[in-house]
């Protein structure tokens, strides 16, 4: 069984940071101490000055296999992903076909289980229609069932409230939703295209997908899990309004309503369309400079439990085209935590608090077995950040199979010296190893 020491380590875990030496034996932790000694067969990488952490376990990833392997495919994302320090992810239904039954749903489990470099779940797809086969869903090995409230690929738009309020009485398994009204982001685009016709600009993307729109879906996701006693999980919330409807004062683990922000609403704003363009062109939409500081506030004071990517990539192509045609998303799970870490240089965040809301919080919120911390018997799932390590995001060194950042030209101050996944190194100087050791999630549930 190989066994790895990483010593003189700046640990990172529940909220506190100490030195010492870890010791990973096969896939697992063996032992967490001031100072191990290291046996004559042990790899010895030391890590003098730099943080460890648990990898990222990014919550929302859409990785585009199968069907849209033309933007990117499990093999590619997952690569960047362990490049940035990512170690698991859990993996949206609206690839092509969507993921709306279990057999459709298993397919993906299988390219993966041949393909990825992390670790990896997929959540099931709901429907109008498809409750029967969302009941299927075993809450043991799947991370759970996700609704789009607002539109997208093929015929995933849960708009019927019916459906919604079946849905949401009748699964155990946790359901995480996009929220949008739908209604209302077709009233704001017309209106646009009243002024505009078809050469709208990309600086009015907020305002259609306004904080409007966003409030008036995640209140009714909320006001239906309250009826139903639901465990609902809200993807990458997006303004100042919603921040509300969330509470702060209740143990995570005792939560029923959790919350997520992703990096794009926490780095960029409205102000930035000018200059980027549809390259931030997310849905929901990065909206303006109050809204991100409202989530940087929601975040740190814990109404906001979870930081996660939507990481979604498109061509280069697809995304230069005029702001209507242009298709939403972008790539971020290669650049999430330098980013991160960015935010603590600046003294945005603290590296404990980083580590909480990537690594930690997402393992309790989907009751993640045995990942998200650094405790002995637990996978081996590590990130090593190197404080003092400047570089810049360019063509060259990106690895999404889109070949763009929105980051690209940004000096980051940290980097990702080595990404562990169930104790095989996997990301060492800048380079990937070629195994594929990722592992499917399981759930204590």
């Amino acid at each position: 069984m190989a066994t790895t020491l990483i010593k003189n380590a700046r640990i990172v875990n529940e909220g506190k940071t100490f030195e010492g030496d870890v010791l990973l034996s096969g896939e697992r932790i063996e032992q967490i101490a001031a100072s191990i000694s290291a046996s004559n067969h042990a790899k010895i990488i030391d890590i003098q000055g730099s943080y460890l952490i648990p990898g990222m376990i990014d919550d929302q990833v859409h990785f585009r296999e199968p069907g849209l392997t033309h933007k990117g495919n499990i093999s590619s994302e997952s690569k960047a992903a362990v490049a940035g320090g990512v170690t698991s992810f859990i993996e949206q239904p609206n690839t092509v076909p969507n993921a709306v039954t279990q057999e459709l749903l298993e397919q993906k489990y299988q390219i993966a289980a041949q393909s990825s470099y992390a670790n990896y779940s997929f959540m099931m797809g709901a429907t109008n229609d498809n409750l029967e086969e969302v009941l299927k869903t075993d809450r043991h090995n799947v991370a759970g069932v996700k609704i789009f409230m607002g539109s997208s690929t093929g015929n995933m738009l849960v708009d019927n409230l019916q459906s919604l309020e079946a849905i949401f009485s009748s699964t155990p398994l946790l359901i995480a939703v996009h929220c949008e009204d739908e209604q209302t982001i077709k009233n704001n685009l017309a209106h646009y295209k009243e002024i505009y016709g078809d050469a709208v600009p990309a600086t009015a993307h907020h305002l259609i997908r306004s904080a409007e729109a966003c409030y008036l879906s995640s209140s009714k996701a909320i006001e239906l899990a309250k009826k139903t006693g639901a465990r609902l999980h809200v993807f990458h919330l997006s303004t100042a309004v919603e921040m509300d409807l969330f509470t702060r004062q209740i143990p995570l683990e005792q939560k029923q309503i959790t919350a997520e922000v992703c990096l794009h609403h926490l780095w960029f704003s409205s102000d930035d369309y000018a200059r980027k363009g549809n390259f931030i062109k997310w849905n929901p939409a990065v909206k303006t400079a109050a809204d991100r500081d409202a989530l940087w506030k929601a975040l740190l004071d814990d109404r906001i439990d979870v930081i996660a990517t939507d990481h979604a990539p498109h061509t280069f192509d697809e995304k230069s085209q005029l702001y209507l045609q242009a298709p939403s998303g972008g790539p971020l799970v290669q650049h999430v935590l330098p980013a991160l870490f960015e935010k603590q240089r600046e003294g945005m965040i603290s590296v404990e608090k980083i580590v909480e809301k990537t690594a930690h919080n997402p393992a309790v919120v989907f009751k993640i077995r045995e990942r998200g911390f650094i405790r002995e018997g637990y996978f081996a799932d590590l990130a090593v950040i190197d404080p003092n390590s400047p570089w810049t995001v360019s063509r060259e060194n990106i690895l999404y199979h889109c070949g763009w950042s929105p980051f690209e030209g940004q000096t980051f101050g940290a980097s990702v010296s080595h990404t562990f996944v169930n104790g095989i190194l996997m990301y060492e100087n800048q380079k990937v190893n070629a195994l594929r050791a990722g592992q499917r999630l399981l759930f204590n549930r």
